[in-house]
C-alpha cells in the first residue's frame, strides 16, 4: 500500500492528547484498512504528523475523523527510505506502545559543498585526488557521527544532511570547517581542502509534493551565497541557538534563485 504522512494543526492540543489520539487511531485503524506507523508533535508549533500505510488518503481522512475528528489539513505520499533519512525513524520506538513520544519532525538541514574538486583532481592526478577527497569525507562523517546529524544524500561531493537540532547543525558545521582548515595547515602540497555551507530548517511536509522539498531546495540556495571556508544560515537558524555560545554576522536579505521573497541571511563565524 502507498505510505501517507499527514499534517495536523493543533495548537492548542498537548502532548499527552497527540498521544491518546495516535492510540485511538490505533485501535480503530483495521476498519478502514489502514497501519499507522508512528507520529510526531512539535507541542511549541502545535503541529502533528502521523505516517500510515493506506489504500488513500480517503481512507486516511476516515480513519481519524472516526478515531478522534483530528482531520488531517495535508496529506502527501511519501517513501520509507526518505522518512528514515530525514527523521530518523518510520515506526514507533520500541517500548513506546503506551508511553509518550516527544519528538518534533522539525528539523535542521545542512548542505556541504566541496570547493573546486574538478581543480584538485587537474592539478594532482585522479590516484592523489582521490585520497583527498576520501579525507574530506571522512571529516564530514566524523563531524556527523559527533552531533547526531543524518547523512540523507550525498551528490558527487556533496552531502545534504539532517539534525534535530539547530545547534548541532551548527557545531557540526564549525567542525568541518575547523578539521578541514587544520588538515591544510598540516600538508604541504599546496592544495586547499575547502567547502561551503549553508543551513536552513524546516518541517517534513510542504506545500510541494514532497517531502522537504521546499526546505531543501532552499537550503541548497542558501549554500550557493557562501564563500570557500563559510557557514552561511537563515535568519531562523540563528533564533534557534539564541543564548548558545555561537556567534553570528547578519548578511542582511538576499534574493535565492526560485524564491519570490528576500531571505535574510547570516554568517556563522568560526575560528580554527
Amino acid at each position: 500500500m502507498p505510505l501517507y504522512m499527514d499534517r495536523h494543526d493543533i495548537r492548542d492540543a498537548t502532548l499527552e492528547d497527540v498521544t491518546n489520539a495516535h492510540a485511538s487511531d490505533l485501535e480503530i485503524q483495521a476498519r478502514h484498512f489502514c497501519k499507522v506507523l508512528t507520529y510526531w508533535y512539535d507541542e511549541s508549533r502545535g503541529v502533528a504528523f502521523c505516517l500510515v500505510d493506506a489504500p488513500s488518503e480517503t481512507s486516511v481522512r476516515n480513519m481519524h475523523k472516526e478515531a478522534h475528528g483530528l482531520i488531517p489539513h495535508q496529506i502527501i505520499e511519501v517513501d520509507t527510505s526518505t522518512v528514515t533519512q530525514f527523521l530518523g525513524r518510520a515506526t514507533d520506538p520500541e517500548g513506546t506502545d503506551e508511553q509518550q513520544v516527544p519528538d518534533s519532525a522539525f528539523r535542521a538541514i545542512m548542505f556541504i559543498d566541496m570547493v573546486s574538486s574538478t581543480n584538485i583532481t587537474k592539478t594532482l592526478g585522479d590516484s592523489t585526488a582521490l585520497s583527498l577527497v576520501r579525507r574530506y569525507r571522512d571529516i564530514v562523517r566524523r563531524a556527523l557521527a559527533e552531533n547526531g546529524g543524518r547523512e540523507v544524500d550525498r551528490a558527487g561531493d556533496g552531502f545534504l544532511t539532517s539534525f534535530v537540532s539547530a545547534y548541532s547543525a551548527v557545531n557540526c558545521a564549525i567542525m568541518i570547517q575547523r578539521e578541514l582548515a587544520r588538515d591544510n595547515m598540516r600538508r604541504d602540497d599546496g592544495i586547499l581542502l575547502q567547502a561551503r555551507i549553508g543551513i536552513g530548517a524546516g518541517e517534513p511536509v510542504q506545500d510541494g509534493d514532497a517531502l522537504f522539498g521546499s526546505t531543501v531546495n532552499h537550503t541548497s540556495r542558501i549554500c550557493d551565497c557562501g564563500e570557500p571556508g563559510q557557514i552561511v544560515a537563515a535568519r531562523v537558524i540563528r533564533e534557534l541557538c539564541m543564548g548558545k555560545d555561537i556567534n553570528f554576522k547578519s548578511l542582511g536579505p538576499r534574493k535565492l534563485k526560485g524564491f519570490d521573497d528576500p531571505t535574510d541571511l547570516e554568517l556563522v563565524e568560526w575560528k580554527v
